[in-house]
């Protein structure tokens, strides 16, 4: 079984870690976490159109700056990241590269980015993902609220809606868990099985 490239979706999501429920483990070298309530006034500026606001997003994500990544949310998704004490803090890839496509307005306010974002897997072999980004129009410009990303091929996508963190964590959680499930099978369909006939007298 082959099932879709699951890790840009994860380790976007994994920047939406709960502070107070992670693995406990730091990296003193990383950039300090800031408070995503504050984000809209670190300077990330307005973004006047939604591929703008896409494109400001997943460069900032490349590059592992968590204030400018938390900056492009919707100040709704800033507040509820403030709430339940959960960081922003991508990790960054120098070898990252992400193209944006055709924008897709819903209405005035609101608007579907899809976009690609290529990387080299643990294994070294180029990966690339597809996914879509549901940006709104804010007082600030546009800012990005949710996504959705296919998961495993021939499956609907994992729709992930940033405003309400609670699903959104809960859904990552029950996703982890059928990642795991799906690879201990494949692991036990692949190991050898004892083929000896039983002696026939």
């Amino acid at each position: 079984m082959r099932y879709s490239h699951w890790m840009f979706p994860l380790a976007l999501v994994a920047a939406l870690s709960a502070g107070c429920g992670g693995s406990g483990e730091t990296d003193d070298s990383s950039t300090s976490q800031a408070d995503p309530s504050q984000a809209g006034a670190s300077g990330a500026g307005d973004a006047p159109d939604p591929a703008e606001a896409v494109t400001v997003f997943l460069e900032a994500v490349r590059r592992g700056d968590d204030a400018k990544a938390a900056a492009m949310f919707t100040e709704t998704a800033r507040q509820k990241a403030s709430e339940m004490n959960i960081e922003v803090a991508p990790k960054g890839s120098d070898t990252a590269r992400f193209q944006i496509g055709q924008v897709e307005y819903v209405d005035q306010a609101l608007a579907k980015v899809p976009s690609t974002w290529s990387d080299y897997d643990p294994q070294g072999e180029l990966r690339t993902d597809n996914m879509a980004w549901m940006v709104r129009r804010e007082p600030e410009g546009w800012r990005v609220a949710g996504m959705a990303a296919t998961v495993f091929e021939g499956e609907p996508p994992l729709l992930l809606d940033f405003e309400n963190p609670e699903e959104t964590l809960r859904k990552l959680d029950l996703l982890r868990e059928e990642i795991h499930r799906r690879s201990e099978a494949t692991y036990q369909a692949t190991q050898p099985t004892d083929s000896a006939e039983p002696f026939l007298r």
